[in-house]
């Protein structure tokens, strides 16, 4: 498939670049900065930028897929939404946050414990994700990270749920920014998750 990738230049953004090259598609990493995408095999780096929405969509146009992974303050949900339909894009991921999910019936982001300078960031997550849910005619999935999304270390395995937060057996809520891209290259292959959020977690 030939997939684009908006943000193919950050943490998130690179490692679905090369998993999904890894696997033989096509991949586009779009970034306002296309020399600091990763250079390998069946990517292509190209420079947009999320807020020119005219050059944006053109260099989305084509792709099967497209995988934004932008932080949700920089790229309110309405402009890029905009962008997304007016590209053509057949089916649309999100790399989403973690704020959203439920632990013991509750929302992360409103207990009492969820850290203050988080929120301005976790907050555009959660409207970008009541955005989406408002779009009838929006093939989109937004896949939600546990509390703790970070490393380089690729352990090829993860497990997927809907709305509640993950935890593995050692009581911590984590991936890595690896076994991350390979359970959105597996939905983009697969498709489980249509117009529906999901998580993943160790």
């Amino acid at each position: 498939m030939k997939v684009a990738v908006v943000g193919g230049s950050g943490r998130a953004g690179s490692q679905i670049a090369l998993e999904l090259a890894r696997r033989g598609h096509q991949v586009t990493a779009l970034a306002r900065h296309p020399e600091k995408a990763p250079q390998a095999a069946g990517i292509t780096a190209k420079a947009a930028d999320i807020h020119d929405a005219k050059g944006m969509a053109d260099a989305i146009k084509g792709h099967d897929v497209v995988v934004s992974a932008l932080k949700f303050q920089d790229a309110p949900a309405a402009e890029v939404i905009a962008v997304i339909k007016d590209s053509g894009a057949p089916r649309y991921i999100v790399v989403g946050g973690a704020a959203s999910l439920k632990a013991g019936g509750q929302r992360l982001f409103d207990s009492p414990h969820f850290p203050e300078a988080f929120k301005p960031e976790a907050g555009a997550g959660i409207a970008f994700l009541e955005a989406l849910k408002a779009q009838p005619g929006l093939d989109w999935t937004f896949v939600s990270p546990p509390m703790i999304f970070d490393g380089q270390e690729r352990k090829g395995v993860y497990r997927t749920g809907l709305d509640d937060l993950l935890t593995g057996a050692d009581g911590k809520s984590t991936i890595s920014f690896p076994d991350y891209a390979i359970a959105i290259a597996d939905e983009i292959e697969t498709p489980k998750h249509r117009r529906q959020r999901f998580t993943v977690g160790y």
